[in-house]
């Protein structure tokens, strides 16, 4: 296991540090976890690697790490684990999404991520925000995968769909992907996770440490 302690900025300001909370790689801390960090190449909803994310790896809070870990545990048993696709994510990354949000030519990846959404509505909709929780360190993407050969469940829709589908209450899906849902919404509020109402894959950590504070340094 490997702690990486990184001395972090506060969002905005550019100037003052503020305390540098000790960031940890998750794949070291949760066994088995799997890792597609997507941000970090170029299958994602802008096409490309995202301003921030220089190596593809799982960097948490400790206190994240460590839940997500008592999910894994929980779920071996059905021959279950995890699969993240995002984790701590740099303010810049946030100001990158939102600045390719505000460019309305470059719809490049619109069928696979956004076909039934005009990109002019993400703001409006909650699908692209000017912060994120996980630019707090202890919000994950992620997915239920078979242990056995690392294949996703079914959730109905693809990690990072932009549509009325990915609300995981979502009445546009089918028994199967509803069950997935439901079992990876229980065994992470059962860590302690908080779950987002508009995407199925997103859950930040209830009593995260830092709630009031985005942190900004490159993920390497």
């Amino acid at each position: 296991m490997r702690t990486v302690v990184i001395a972090l900025l506060l969002a905005g300001t550019g100037a003052r540090a503020e305390p540098a909370p000790a960031l940890v790689d998750a794949a070291g801390r949760v066994p088995g976890l799997a890792v597609e960090m997507r941000y970090a190449g170029a299958n994602n909803f802008v096409g490309r690697p995202i301003a921030g994310y220089e190596a593809p790896r799982c960097l948490l809070t400790a206190q994240a790490a460590e839940a997500l870990a008592r999910v894994q545990a929980a779920l071996a048993p059905a021959g279950l684990g995890l699969k993240v696709f995002d984790c701590y994510r740099p303010t810049r990354a946030v100001a990158d999404f939102a600045a390719w949000a505000r460019d309305p030519a470059d719809t490049r990846m619109r069928e696979a991520y956004y076909p039934d959404i005009d990109k002019r509505d993400l703001f409006r909709l909650g699908y692209i925000a000017e912060r994120s929780s996980h630019s707090r360190g202890s919000t994950a993407d992620l997915t239920l995968v078979r242990r056995a050969d690392g294949a996703e469940l079914d959730m109905g829709t693809p990690f990072d769909h932009f549509g009325p589908r990915s609300a995981p209450a979502s009445p546009e899906i089918g028994p199967e992907p509803r069950a997935n849902r439901d079992r990876l919404r229980d065994a992470m509020r059962a860590a302690g996770f908080a779950p987002y109402a508009e995407e199925w894959w997103h859950f930040t950590l209830a009593a995260e440490p830092y709630p009031s504070t985005a942190f900004d340094v490159p993920v390497r």
